[in-house]
């Protein structure tokens, strides 16, 4: 599997992924994480003129797409019953969702954000047990719960990736 950027010509194959990612968190339970337009387009648009979208591949097939984002996450500032395990910069994992053609795609996720940041955030919604699986095995920490855009309320989680940087991997 390689990751790279995601392109304006991947816009169709991101829709299609979110939608079925969607519908997998329906499936498990977890109806409400992403409602039926997360993430919009325009998000998606962002992301990739950003240039924080990623896309998995294998064989040039787009098996998942993620942001992944260097800098201060404002949803990050506050948190509640908990501290962040420190104060260093940071890059936050988002938006992350897989066509369900393949197994590890968390895992080569990962290792590209690890390569990028001594210091990785995550959040999840209560009910999504397979991302706070995911995170937690990958030894991710619950750090407390800080709210998204809407006011929702999420878990937070934190990896240090390097006990000794101080500033984001280049």
């Amino acid at each position: 599997m390689k990751i790279r950027n995601s392109t304006q010509n991947d816009l169709e194959q991101l829709l299609s992924i979110y939608a079925y990612a969607r519908e997998q968190m329906r499936a498990a339970g977890n109806p409400s994480q992403w409602k039926d337009c997360y993430p919009p387009a325009e998000q998606i648009i962002t992301d990739i003129q950003n240039q924080n979208s990623h896309v998995v591949t294998e064989s040039s097939e787009i098996l998942a797409v993620f942001a992944f984002i260097l800098g201060d996450d404002p949803t990050y500032a506050r948190i509640e019953d908990g501290n962040w395990l420190n104060n260093e910069p940071y890059g936050t994992i988002h938006r992350i969702a897989a066509s369900g053609r393949k197994k590890g795609i968390f895992r080569c996720c990962l290792s590209f954000c690890e390569a990028k940041a001594a210091n990785i955030r995550a959040d999840t919604h209560a009910c999504n047990g397979t991302m706070q699986h995911l995170l937690e095995t990958n030894g991710f920490q619950k750090c407390g719960r800080i709210y998204v855009a809407d006011g929702s309320p999420r878990i937070a989680y934190h990896k240090i990736v390097c006990k000794t940087a101080s500033t984001p991997l280049s």
